[in-house]
């Protein structure tokens, strides 16, 4: 196992993560201009290298009372003979420790910047791990997303409803 150093994200460009997420084959396809602006916005980023290498990263958003655990990711070949599905970075196992060290410093962060909770979204080969760290299923929660080029269904409200009225759920009233 090589050595592992831990960074706190200042000393990564916006093009090595960039490279990272491609080389972990990572779902977005995002522009420098908007990894530097996703950087530069994340209440804490630290990253993990390997003789040099980056092989991890870990970040968080916060709003002063909540936090999201927005990402933890670990090069497969750092996770174990267990990672076996080897997508995108997903911490499927942790044999080394390193992606529990990414995650307990962004988490240990956040609870410094005041926030009370901490959320996260778990792709199915992720609960396990985030158990670990101490997360838990709530129930009733359903995960759900949806890329901002879809925004387009919502560009007309629907037949009825008027945006401030009181049958979309949202009353405006004078203050």
């Amino acid at each position: 196992m090589s050595n592992v150093t831990y960074g706190s994200g200042s000393e990564i460009t916006p093009h090595e993560l960039g490279e990272f997420y491609a080389r972990l084959k990572h779902d977005l396809a995002a522009k420098p201009e908007q990894i530097r602006k996703m950087m530069s916005q994340s209440a804490a980023f630290v990253t993990a290298r390997a003789d040099g290498r980056l092989i991890g990263v870990a970040r968080g958003v916060a709003d002063g009372l909540r936090g999201y655990l927005t990402e933890c990711k670990l090069d497969a070949e750092y996770q174990g003979p267990a990672a076996l599905s080897r997508t995108d970075g997903r911490i499927e196992h942790d044999a080394f420790g390193i992606a529990r060290e990414l995650a307990r410093r962004v988490l240990e962060k956040m609870r410094d910047q005041g926030v009370q909770r901490i959320d996260v979204v778990a792709w199915g080969t992720e609960v396990d791990f985030l158990e670990e760290l101490g997360f838990r299923k709530r129930g009733g929660w359903v995960g759900m997303s949806m890329r901002a080029e879809d925004l387009h269904a919502l560009a007309a409200a629907p037949v009825g409803v008027s945006a401030g009225s009181a049958s979309s759920g949202f009353a405006a009233t004078a203050g």
